[in-house]
């Protein structure tokens, strides 16, 4: 009961602000750019982004940068809206779900610039590899919202939301398919070569799940050669780096279980069972090094700090989709209630930001936070619910026999 009020005061708070928020990366939205666009990029543009997203206090009002809603985010209310139906059978979570994917259907990126169906950010994103400019699609954005206007066609069964969700694969496959120094991959974004295994696996999970619905076999192999592409770089323990390049060589719970979930999505799809080696493997490495004993969800693999509601979020569906046994649906619970206990505000009704080792920032994010928690614990409530479901229905099959 407690989780189910957490998450409804959580859906209630987004609802009162119309699903708009910040974010940790939002800097760039600042009305001082404005004055000088060119220092969006470059050194002072990546400074003033990592500034606003660790500083622990809050200046976003001081500098004007806005709330808004974020496509991602909404996609992970979608779903999460969708579950609480499915769980519940109440008519409002599929109107608010359907009012949301509406919205989302507005914000595609420019398909005369991009031919297909695909979705970016709010704002400008500046990072060490690449400058990304607002509405630019990424593939992780694309994904989430394709999953989530498929997974509300198949609720109501209307092809405005299906179309596109089974478009953006082209997107995906035309823009971002990559064979470059010895790799096949999928890019994050269009134009940049970096590999990164948790985009290249999701482009190929989602590539897969629309070859198998538009019987497209070319499609099935370019997702067999980014999976495999990432297996054979797993690491002999099971463990994944983020990517290739000299900075990505870091080891982290959200994006490990990242990649365990879209390998098991792209399997489930293609019914291939090459890759449960390293599906299992992984899981291991995931479950023995990124979670502590009372249920902490660790950041890095040699670091528990900082403490993000995203690494909680990732274990649920990670634990429940890839594991899915008793000890892993208990595994994930126990995951809830820590989370809960170190990173709740009681009276805010909300989770904060993160948590580090000598200090705690409490900002609201909506994308990075809220959304995710909504997503991963209504799928935690309906996994339940299901699973609750079914035990009554053993029991009342064994009276029927006694």
């Amino acid at each position: 009961m407690k989780i189910k009020t957490i998450n409804t005061a959580i859906l209630t708070d987004a609802q009162n602000n119309n699903y708009a928020g910040q974010d940790p990366f939002d800097g760039l939205n600042s009305a001082f750019f404005n004055l000088v666009p060119s220092l969006k990029k470059g050194l002072f543009g990546l400074a003033w982004i990592q500034v606003h997203k660790r500083l622990p206090i809050n200046l976003r009002p001081l500098f004007g940068i806005p709330k808004m809603r974020n496509p991602k985010g909404i996609g992970l209310f979608i779903l999460g809206l969708l579950d609480d139906y499915q769980a519940t059978g109440q008519a409002n979570f599929l109107q608010e779900a359907t009012a949301l994917a509406d919205w989302l259907l507005t914000q595609q990126s420019d398909k005369a610039l991009w031919q297909h169906s695909c979705w970016g950010y709010h704002f400008d994103w500046n990072a060490r590899a690449f400058f990304v400019p607002k509405g630019k699609p990424n593939v992780i954005t694309t994904i989430y919202v394709a999953q989530a206007l498929y997974a509300l066609s198949e609720v109501t069964g209307d092809n405005k939301y299906r179309e596109p969700a089974l478009d953006s694969a082209h997107f995906i496959v035309k823009t971002l398919y990559s064979e470059l120094e010895g790799r096949k991959f999928f890019a994050y974004i269009p134009g940049e070569t970096a590999f990164v295994h948790n985009a290249s696996l999701w482009g190929a999970a989602w590539v897969a799940k629309v070859a198998v619905l538009t019987n497209n076999d070319s499609y099935k192999q370019l997702a067999l050669n980014a999976a495999r592409q990432s297996v054979s770089e797993q690491g002999a323990n099971g463990s994944w780096v983020y990517g290739a390049r000299h900075h990505h060589q870091f080891i982290d719970g959200f994006h490990t279980g990242y990649n365990l979930e879209a390998l098991r999505m792209l399997s489930d799809a293609l019914m291939v069972d090459e890759f449960e080696s390293a599906i299992d493997l992984g899981f291991t490495y995931y479950k023995t090094h990124l979670f502590e004993q009372d249920g902490t969800a660790k950041y890095y693999n040699t670091n528990r700090y900082p403490l993000d509601m995203h690494s909680v979020s990732q274990a649920i569906f990670t634990l429940l989709k890839v594991g899915k046994t008793e000890a892993d649906f208990a595994m994930a619970e126990k995951v809830i209630e820590r989370a809960i206990e170190a990173l709740y505000l009681p009276k805010q009704q909300r989770f904060i930001y993160q948590k580090n080792k000598h200090f705690s920032n409490k900002i609201n994010y909506v994308r990075w936070t809220q959304a995710w928690v909504y997503y991963s614990f209504a799928y935690f409530n309906r996994c339940k619910a299901q699973d609750l479901a079914f035990q009554q229905s053993q029991t009342e099959t064994e009276k029927t026999h006694l």
